[in-house]
């Protein structure tokens, strides 16, 4: 159950009041002030429409949440970062080297205060012990309509198929490929005239909108996760 409510009680006197009131049904209870913003850490690679649309949003008050740091595994978005007045920290994924960069990231977690991380096409397969750690607080966006197109390429998989309609899925991140539950997704028609690179075109519009409704949704608090679904409250 998600429940909204005013009060001129601090926090901790809010939470104390609530677990002796249901102490009778022994609840698992979360308690928040939404006027403190989550903190989002924001996993790039070279692709940018996904993060500029995080930034813009940010920039115009409609994103709930703080972004202290983003990290690239290229530093090809730094730039464009740097530019909004957001710090940007390059950790490259070395062959053999993975365990090292995520012990790194995990540290900036911790150091900053993370609430959830968000993939914005960070085009990197996190290990099973990475996403344990932060289990239910990994945002991936995925370029298809999950569970169909699993893995790489999947708007050149579309085309092969043929297909009338693609689509985005913003889920979040477990230890099995694109399999973890799914938070939002939207899609949109195509023709047989398509070309992948047409469809690309197309889905990065569906991805940037697709994530940024999951991101201000987990923000919000409105996503319950039930066995391998969500319940969200729109």
């Amino acid at each position: 159950m998600r429940t909204r409510f005013e009060t001129n009680s601090s926090l901790e006197k809010s939470r104390e009041v609530l677990a002796d009131g249901l102490a009778k049904f022994n609840p698992l209870l979360n308690v928040r002030d939404n006027a403190t913003p989550k903190r989002a850490l924001v996993m790039v690679t070279k692709e940018s429409h996904c993060l500029r649309d995080l930034l813009y949003l940010l920039e115009l008050g409609e994103l709930p949440i703080e972004i202290p740091l983003v990290v690239g595994n290229h530093n090809d978005l730094q730039q464009l970062v740097e530019s909004h007045g957001v710090r940007f920290k390059f950790i490259p994924v070395e062959s053999g080297k993975k365990n090292e960069s995520e012990k790194e990231l995990l540290n900036i977690v911790h150091s900053e205060k993370i609430d959830f991380v968000v993939l914005a096409r960070y085009m990197q397969i996190l290990s099973p012990s990475f996403c344990s750690q932060l289990s239910n607080r990994i945002i991936n966006i995925h370029h298809s309509f999950l569970p169909g197109f699993k893995g790489a390429k999947p708007y050149h998989q579309a085309h092969e198929k043929g297909v009338k309609i693609i689509g985005a899925t913003a889920h979040f991140v477990t230890k099995d490929l694109d399999e973890g539950p799914i938070i939002e997704q939207d899609v949109a028609h195509v023709t047989h005239a398509s070309s992948p690179e047409q469809l690309i075109a197309i889905g990065r519009d569906i991805e940037r909108r697709v994530l940024a409704k999951a991101v201000r949704l987990f923000a919000e608090d409105r996503i319950f996760i039930v066995g391998n679904r969500t319940v969200v409250f729109n």
